[in-house]
């Protein structure tokens, strides 16, 4: 029975949706988070008569045939890039953006990746850097001594030192956009990695053109949604269940025929 290996499809699918809601919800502190959707299709189609043919010499059309799904499977896990809340935390090395692009991490292996988390700290060189201790490119070096830390929404890092009147400006943030930021690759640490899909990184100073602005003293959190997950995850779960019954029906109806005499 066609229905047996159906059912399990939809099981299957809907199993795979839990997991994409469920590590929504697990990510919903997380900075910069962007919330992933399951993108479902329908199986290839067993044609028992193939709408259009001819169904007699005279050259008569069947006007719909006979057609039999054979179930579904996963599309895609696609992220959407919506701007997230901005909460403010009064940390001078917390960044948040509000608009488009995303801050440039330089990698240990020497590649770039990209991150909407700003989450920003000094290492003992007093270069800016992630919580994983990876370097922000372009790189930007804080004097020891300077007794504050000003980034205007620019990107402009100002710094003010002992015994100096004018503030310095000791380095320039820049942010990165892409065509398709559907298409990049999450490496995990809130980083991703360009992709044929993503297209190449266009870089530009924040607050010019298509780039958004940067915000000092914030953070920028999970663009998810708890309703709609909780949603979400409802429908799934009733669906996997329905799946489920049909399996059962299935098979009372297969034992019904083995009982025949």
């Amino acid at each position: 029975m066609r229905s047996l290996d159906i059912g399990a499809t939809g099981m299957l699918a809907q199993q795979l949706n839990v997991d994409v809601i469920s590590n929504n919800i697990a990510n919903m502190t997380t900075s910069g988070y962007k919330r992933q959707r399951a993108a479902f299709q329908d199986l290839i189609y067993q044609n028992i008569d193939r709408p259009g043919m001819t169904s007699s010499d005279s050259g008569t059309i069947v006007p719909s045939g006979l057609q039999i799904g054979l179930g579904v499977r996963t599309g895609s896990v696609y992220r959407l890039h919506s701007q997230g809340a901005i909460r403010i935390t009064e940390n001078p090395l917390d960044l948040a953006v509000t608009g488009e692009g995303y801050f440039q991490i330089q990698l240990p292996g020497g590649e770039t990746a990209y991150t909407r988390d700003g989450t920003f700290q000094m290492n003992e060189n007093g270069e800016l850097v992630t919580v994983q201790g990876y370097l922000v490119d372009p790189g930007v070096t804080i004097p020891q001594d300077a007794l504050s830390i000003d980034v205007n929404e620019q990107g402009e890092v100002i710094v003010k030192l002992p015994n100096q009147t004018a503030s310095q400006n000791v380095g320039q943030l820049q942010l990165a956009n892409f065509v398709n930021p559907a298409g990049l690759e999450a490496i995990g640490d809130n980083l991703f990695l360009e992709t044929d899909a993503s297209g190449s990184a266009i870089t530009g100073n924040p607050g010019q053109d298509e780039f958004g602005a940067i915000r000092q003293g914030a953070l920028e959190q999970s663009n998810v949604n708890v309703v709609e997950e909780i949603t979400a995850l409802i429908t799934a779960q009733r669906s996997y269940e329905m799946n489920s019954n049909v399996i059962s029906t299935s098979d009372e109806m297969m034992q019904t025929v083995s009982q025949l005499r």
